[in-house]
C-alpha cells in the first residue's frame, strides 16, 4: 500500500468514531475546543504583548475566564452550534465573522474600559483577531478532516495522470467534462500545432508530443486521451506509432462519424481498439450494392444473434428492409440483438413489426420451412454456425451437424420456395482445413455449389459464399481473450510464437460481404481482401502496449505481464489461406475477388449426404472423418479424434493410440 493510500485509510478511519457520535455529544466537544481556544489565545496574546510566557494563573486565568463567559453565549445566540461543520460553507464563516466581533466588542470594553488587574489594555484588540483566526480554523479543519475534502485531496495525488492529445474543439470539451472527475487528473494537452506550445487552455497548458517522455517523469503521466475524432486514418496511425514508445495507457474518442452528439464528454472514451494499428486502406462501400437485395425485401438471418450474424443486422435494418427476419437456437443472444434493433429503429420512425425474432434451429426442418412459408423472404444471410474450433472438435457429430447438414436444410428450402438470394458467411480455414470446423465449412459450400449447378435444380435461387478471416472483437477469436489477460495481470498464452491470422472488422467484413451477395451469378464464393497477416505475437505486443504496460520475456525480465507459449492445438495450424491456389477474378470492388474453386455434382454429392446423415444419426465418428476427408479437398487432420463421446466410449485402449 502507498503512502497515500494509507493517509486515505487513516483519514477515513479516524473520522468515522466522530462522524459516529450523538448530537449532544459533538456539542460538548465544540464546546470544549472552543473553551481551550479562548485559554490559548488569552496566554498567545499576553506573549505578543510582554515577549514572556505566563503563567495561567491568578488575574490571567480570570481574564481567561471573562473570555469565556463573553464568547459562549454569543456562540449559542448566533447559531455557531447549530451549523454541520462537515457542509459548512459562506454562511458558516458569516456567522463566526458576526459572532466574533460582537465579542471582540465586549471584551474590548471589560479589557479597555473596566480593566483586569495585571492585564495590558492592548490584550482587548489582541486576543479577539486571535480568537477569530482560531474558531474559523477549527472549523475549517473540521470541514477538511470530517467532509471528506482530506481524502479528496489525497486521493487526487493517487489517481491516474492524464494528457490529452488534440487541443481542438473535442480535446476543450473533453477537458471540460474531466475538470472535476476523481477518476484522472488532467495535467495538459499535447498538441502538433507549434503555436500553440506554452500557452494556457481551459486551465490546461500545451506541450508539444516531444516533451512526452520528460512529462511522464515529471508529472507521472500514465494515460493519453486522443481527443482527434476529425483526422485521417493515417494521421491516427502515425500518433499511435509515437505513442507506443511510451509506456501509457491510451484512450479515444470515437471518429466524428461515429459522435451522435454535437459534443464529447467523458463518457464517450473507449479502449483504443485493435484494428487502428492495422493501417488497413478502406474503400467506401457502393449504396446501390448494399441496398440491392435488402432494400423493401423480406430479409432472414440465421444465427443472428452472433458475432457476424448481429452485425448483418445492424446494418440491414438502416437499409430499408421491408421485414427482418432474426433467427437463432439461443434466446438470450436472439433477445439481446432483438432490444438492440428496437431501439434503432425506435429512433428512426421505422415500424414497429419491422423485426420479427425467431427462436430456432437449422437443423429443424419443419420449423424453417414454416417460416420462410410465413413470410416468404426475398434474401438469406446463413450465419448460423458453430467457430469456436476445440470445441467443434470434441463435439464432431454436432458440428458437422449444424454446418453441414443445417446449411443444406436451409439452402433446400430456400430452393424449393423460390428466395432469389442465400448468401453464406463462410471462413478461410475452409482451404485445406485441419479441423472439423473448418472441413464442415468447406463442405457447406460445396453443397451451395453443387445445388447451383445441378441439372434438375428448382427455381432460381442464387447461392453465393463469402469467405474470410477473423474479425476483430468477435467471440470466436483471441482479441477478446488478450484483453481478459491484460486486465487480469497476465500471463498472455499464445499458442505458438510464429502463428499468423488475417483480421478485419465485423463492420467491414458485413459491409463486403453485402455486397459480394448482390454482384452473385448463382454458385459464386466471394474472398475479402484481408490485407496481409499479422502475426499473433506482435499483436500481442502492441495490446499489451496500448494497455500502458510491458511484456515481460527474455529481453525485459522485470516487465508487467508474462508471455507464455503453450504450444499447438491439435487443429491448429500456423497460417490460414483464403483461396485454393487459383487466382482469384476481380469484381467492381477491389475487396472483393471471385474464387473458381472445383465442386462436386450434386448427383455424386447427394449420395454422401445422404451417408453422411446416417452416420450421424449413429455417431459414427470415426466413418464421418474418413468420409470428410474424402469430400474435401486438402481435408488432413493434425491428430486422432478428440469427440469427448467417442474417447469416453473407446476407454484408455483404442486403435488410433497405436497409428
Amino acid at each position: 500500500m502507498s503512502y497515500s493510500d494509507k493517509l486515505i485509510k487513516y483519514s477515513r478511519i479516524s473520522s468515522k468514531p466522530i462522524l459516529a457520535l450523538p448530537r449532544y455529544a459533538k456539542l460538548m466537544i465544540a464546546i470544549s475546543v472552543d473553551i481551550n481556544l479562548c485559554i490559548m489565545t488569552l496566554w498567545l496574546a499576553l506573549y505578543l504583548r510582554s515577549g514572556e510566557f505566563v503563567m495561567l494563573s491568578g488575574e490571567v486565568f480570570f481574564g481567561a475566564v471573562i473570555s469565556i463567559l463573553i464568547a459562549l453565549p454569543i456562540f449559542f445566540i448566533l447559531g455557531l452550534y447549530k451549523t454541520i461543520f462537515r457542509y459548512s460553507g459562506i454562511a458558516a464563516v458569516l456567522s463566526i465573522s458576526r459572532a466574533l466581533i460582537i465579542y471582540g466588542l465586549l471584551f474590548f470594553v471589560v479589557v479597555m474600559v473596566i480593566g483586569i488587574p495585571n492585564i495590558p489594555r492592548t490584550i482587548g484588540i489582541i486576543q479577539p483577531l486571535l480568537l477569530f483566526f482560531a474558531i474559523g480554523g477549527s472549523r475549517a479543519v473540521a470541514k477538511y478532516w470530517l467532509g471528506g475534502s482530506l481524502r479528496a485531496q489525497l486521493l487526487s495525488s493517487s489517481i491516474p495522470k492524464a494528457l490529452v492529445y488534440g487541443a481542438g474543439v473535442a480535446g476543450r470539451q473533453l477537458v471540460s467534462s474531466l475538470k472535476n472527475s476523481y477518476e484522472i487528473q488532467l495535467v495538459g494537452f499535447l498538441d502538433d500545432d507549434d503555436r500553440l506550445f506554452g500557452h494556457i487552455l481551459n486551465g490546461q497548458p500545451i506541450f508539444p508530443p516531444n516533451d512526452l517522455a520528460s512529462l511522464i517523469l515529471s508529472k507521472g503521466v500514465t494515460y493519453i486521451l486522443l481527443a482527434i475524432p476529425s483526422e485521417s486514418d493515417q494521421t491516427r496511425n502515425k500518433i499511435l506509432k509515437k505513442l507506443r514508445k511510451h509506456k501509457v495507457t491510451i484512450k479515444t474518442l470515437p471518429r466524428s462519424s461515429d459522435l451522435i452528439r454535437g459534443e464529447v464528454n467523458s463518457s464517450d472514451l473507449r479502449e483504443l481498439d485493435i484494428d487502428e494499428l492495422l493501417a488497413r486502406d478502406t474503400v467506401l462501400p457502393s449504396h446501390i450494392l448494399l441496398s440491392k437485395n435488402i432494400e423493401s425485401k423480406v430479409i432472414l438471418v440465421t444465427g443472428a444473434g452472433g458475432s457476424i450474424g448481429s452485425e448483418l443486422c445492424r446494418q440491414i435494418v438502416k437499409l430499408k428492409p421491408k421485414k427482418l427476419l432474426l433467427l437463432d437456437i439461443s434466446e438470450y443472444s436472439l433477445y439481446k440483438i432483438y432490444r438492440q434493433l428496437e431501439s434503432i429503429i425506435e429512433k428512426s420512425n421505422e415500424p414497429s413489426d419491422l423485426i420479427i425474432p425467431l427462436l430456432a434451429s437449422v437443423q429443424d426442418e419443419d420449423r424453417i420451412t414454416e417460416i420462410v412459408d410465413a413470410w416468404r423472404p426475398d434474401t438469406v444471410f446463413h450465419a448460423a454456425a458453430y467457430k469456436h474450433t476445440p470445441l467443434i472438435e470434441q463435439n464432431l457429430v454436432e458440428g458437422v451437424k449444424n454446418n453441414v447438414i443445417g446449411t443444406l436444410i436451409i439452402a433446400q428450402i430456400s430452393m424449393e420456395k423460390n428466395v432469389s438470394n442465400f448468401i453464406l458467411i463462410s471462413t478461410d480455414k475452409a482451404i485445406s482445413p485441419t479441423n472439423i470446423m473448418g472441413a464442415s465449412k468447406r463442405l457447406a459450400e460445396l453443397c451451395l455449389q453443387a445445388l447451383s449447378n445441378s441439372k434438375n435444380k428448382k427455381g432460381n435461387t442464387k447461392f453465393t459464399a463469402v469467405r474470410f478471416g477473423d474479425v476483430l472483437d468477435s467471440s470466436e477469436t483471441i482479441i477478446p481473450k488478450f484483453r481478459k489477460q491484460i486486465l487480469n495481470g497476465g500471463p498472455i498464452t499464445l499458442t505458438h510464437k510464429n502463428i499468423s491470422r488475417f483480421f478485419m472488422t465485423i463492420t467491414e467484413a458485413v459491409q463486403l460481404s453485402i455486397q459480394a451477395g448482390a454482384m452473385a451469378k448463382g454458385g459464386d464464393i466471394f474472398v475479402l481482401d484481408m490485407g496481409e497477416r499479422v502475426k499473433i505475437l506482435d499483436l500481442a505486443y502492441k495490446m499489451v502496449e496500448l494497455s500502458g504496460v510491458s511484456i515481460k520475456d527474455e529481453n525485459n525480465p522485470h516487465g508487467d505481464i508474462e508471455l507464455k507459449i503453450t504450444g499447438l492445438r491439435p487443429e491448429e495450424k500456423f497460417f490460414e489461406e483464403l483461396q485454393l491456389g487459383v487466382k482469384p477474378q476481380p469484381t467492381a470492388n477491389p475487396k472483393i475477388s471471385r474464387t473458381q474453386d472445383s465442386y462436386i455434382d450434386w448427383e455424386k454429392l447427394k449420395v454422401d449426404l445422404d451417408m453422411l446423415k446416417v452416420l450421424l444419426s449413429n455417431s459414427n465418428v470415426e466413418v464421418i472423418s474418413t468420409l470428410l476427408q474424402k469430400l474435401v479437398k486438402g481435408y488432413k487432420p493434425n491428430s486422432k479424434i478428440v469427440d469427448s463421446v467417442f474417447t469416453k466410449q473407446i476407454g484408455p485402449f483404442s486403435k488410433q493410440d497405436d497409428t
